[in-house]
């Protein structure tokens, strides 16, 4: 459905949550009070109120990260139930740790009937949330009555997707079609009737029209000239990006100043959840380099000591939108292993301009076992840290491979480059240079901080069974 039904969406089930949940959070706190346990259960109000305002802000947050909020439930109950089920078993281990490090003395039981009711109350309400917004639609009479303009398969398309969304309170009343083609009706679950360009006016001074749509493909009529009679009609009138050259882009409308945009991206643009994906990374790779210290200065010493050279291997490397950085590893390879690259250029194993040796001579001592369980990788929580890469993202390449990608394969370039990616956990040196070029793009085209997080919680059992590798 369109956007602005799924902001509705997103706060209906937004607000369904917090009373759920406040309504889940009670009922548990009420029945632990009563059950005859030996040992006698209460907790101050402010104690009450700290935990119930983290549930209800780490359960929102879960929720949106998931996609929980965007989906349209009700005839699907499998996902309303998946998507509640993995939003509380992670709300409730953010729960326990947030318990934990505040120590808090909580009991057991209240928080395992929190989960429990929170639970049943989020599954049975979302399985009928969609049932219910449609019969509060029949009954109150709440829908739009729509007309597709155009010609051609995006047409149909369009007019097929109205139709399709009649639970909605959709209504697709005629079918323009600008070919000039003979033809009383078209049918898809229903029959509509086939209307000429010049009906289109009597459509809309005889019959309740609340929104044109125009698609079509090609480089035939455009919708300007209809646009200014349907704008003085004040009929809202949509235009499928088919018009547009940018047919893979996603389009929202900006503006700079007092000038109006209309932009399209083919990466990810919410700055909200881009905002958090990058709070997560500083925060993180902060952690990370406190906790790592100490191991880091031994395998500084210990690269030092096995091979001649710096313990730290920097290199040159393309970042966001093609920005270069310095790249930071422990060294595992000798010294000189860039000068001896070209030696060892017909023992490559991988296609493209990437470069890659399983058992490759130039490896130190110790290199084999850093690379293995990519403790080599450790110092570029530094690059994270400055902002030069993310977690997870697309592996920052070297400026001489990137010269050589082909056009669509720069788009990879468009994400900040990650410690680990997509296909990392699918394959990695199994696959060819394509397809690891189209699960980057797989992973800018789909990418979330859900898919962040299932990411880097399958890449830590491959790190830790030594298939970390890359």
């Amino acid at each position: 459905m369109f956007d602005h039904h799924k902001k509705r969406a997103f706060l209906l089930f937004a607000a369904a949550d917090v009373i759920l949940t406040i309504l889940a959070f009670e009922a548990a706190y009420q029945t632990r009070v009563f059950l005859p346990l030996p040992r006698v259960f209460f907790i101050t109000t402010p104690i009450k109120a700290l935990l119930l305002g983290f549930v209800l802000v780490s359960w929102l947050l879960l929720g949106r990260s998931i996609g929980a909020y965007a989906r349209l439930y009700g005839s699907n109950t499998r996902s309303a139930i998946l998507d509640t089920l993995h939003q509380v078993i992670f709300g409730a281990l953010g729960l326990i740790v947030f318990i934990y490090f505040l120590r808090m003395d909580i009991s057991r039981p209240f928080i395992a009937l929190f989960i429990i009711y929170d639970f049943l109350l989020l599954s049975v309400y979302r399985a009928a949330a969609g049932r219910l917004r449609g019969w509060i639609r029949r009954q109150f009479g709440a829908e739009f009555f729509c007309v597709v303009v155009g010609e051609g398969r995006d047409a149909l398309q369009a007019a097929r997707a109205l139709e399709e969304a009649e639970e909605f309170g959709v209504r697709l009343l005629a079918y323009v079609d600008l070919s000039g083609e003979e033809g009383e009706e078209i049918e898809f679950g229903k029959r509509y009737p086939v209307k000429r360009l010049s009906d289109l006016a009597g459509l809309l001074r005889d019959d309740v029209v609340d929104e044109v749509f125009f698609g079509r493909r090609g480089q035939a009529r455009r919708p300007g000239r209809d646009l200014p009679a349907l704008r003085r009609a004040g009929v809202r009138t949509r235009v499928g990006t088919q018009f547009f050259p940018h047919v893979h882009s996603r389009v929202f409308l900006d503006r700079f100043g007092d000038l109006p945009l209309l932009t399209f991206s083919t990466t990810p643009h919410d700055e909200l959840r881009l905002l958090v994906k990058r709070a997560a990374d500083i925060l993180l790779a902060a952690a990370s380099l406190l906790v790592l210290a100490i191991p880091m200065l031994v395998v500084a010493v210990a690269v030092k000591a096995t091979s001649p050279g710096p313990a730290l291997f920097v290199q040159t490397r393309c970042g966001l939108n093609g920005r270069r950085f310095r790249f930071y590893k422990f060294r595992s390879m000798v010294a000189n292993a860039e000068a001896m690259k070209k030696d060892l250029l017909h023992l490559n194993e991988k296609d493209g301009p990437a470069f890659k040796i399983a058992a490759d001579p130039r490896l130190t001592p110790i290199g084999g076992f850093l690379r293995r369980y990519s403790i080599d990788e450790w110092p570029q929580f530094w690059n994270i840290l400055r902002g030069d890469m993310s977690f997870v993202g697309p592996r920052p390449a070297v400026p001489e491979e990137v010269e050589q990608y082909l056009t669509w394969q720069r788009r990879r370039l468009r994400m900040r480059p990650g410690l680990t990616c997509l296909w990392a956990i699918r394959g990695r040196d199994a696959l060819d240079f394509e397809n690891w070029m189209r699960m980057d793009l797989e992973y800018i085209d789909n990418w979330s901080l859900w898919l962040d997080l299932k990411i880097v919680l399958y890449s830590i059992p491959l790190v830790l069974a030594g298939r970390g590798a890359s």
